[in-house]
């Protein structure tokens, strides 16, 4: 029997795959820390810890989202506005 979580968790590897591309340290550092922390995980069968790991995972792309957006900020205010002295 298939667990009904798996296409959450796929769906959520593949989010965190396509948002490391611009991560700050390189793509492949994210890929690898990313493919080790899911192979960690991969005999988890409890549903319950499945779901706190799924709502972990939402999280790291809440806060990617974020450098990312703090990021672009950043570059347009140094184009548009003198540094400060």
């Amino acid at each position: 029997m298939a667990n009904p979580l798996r296409g959450e968790v796929i769906r959520l590897y593949k989010n965190l795959l396509y948002l490391g591309r611009e991560y700050p340290k390189g793509s492949a550092y994210f890929r690898e820390r990313l493919k080790s922390a899911f192979m960690k995980n991969k005999d988890e069968t409890d549903p319950e810890k499945i779901r706190k790991l799924v709502d972990r995972g939402e999280f790291v792309i809440k806060e990617l989202e974020a450098l990312y957006f703090l990021r672009k900020y950043r570059a347009m205010k140094k184009r548009y506005y003198e540094p400060e002295k």
